[in-house]
């Protein structure tokens, strides 16, 4: 998969975020919530590094390879 740029992985991450927000019992919205919960919103400590490229989390490479 090609890097994905800074600004798309944001936007991704956010729209997965907010896709996820009200699904209370689900592994993908757990799995938001600790990322940004135990990285206090450090992009650096995300799931989307940079030494990956800005690929991100499953929830956001997905994302990115159905547009």
């Amino acid at each position: 998969m090609e890097a994905i740029s800074r600004e798309e992985a944001l936007k991704l991450c956010e729209e997965v975020r907010r896709k996820n927000r009200h699904k209370w019992y689900s592994a993908t919205r757990w799995q938001c919530w600790g990322c940004v919960t135990f990285t206090r919103g450090e992009l650096d400590k995300m799931c989307l590094r940079t030494e990956t490229g800005y690929n991100g989390c499953p929830q956001i490479n997905q994302r990115y390879a159905s547009q």
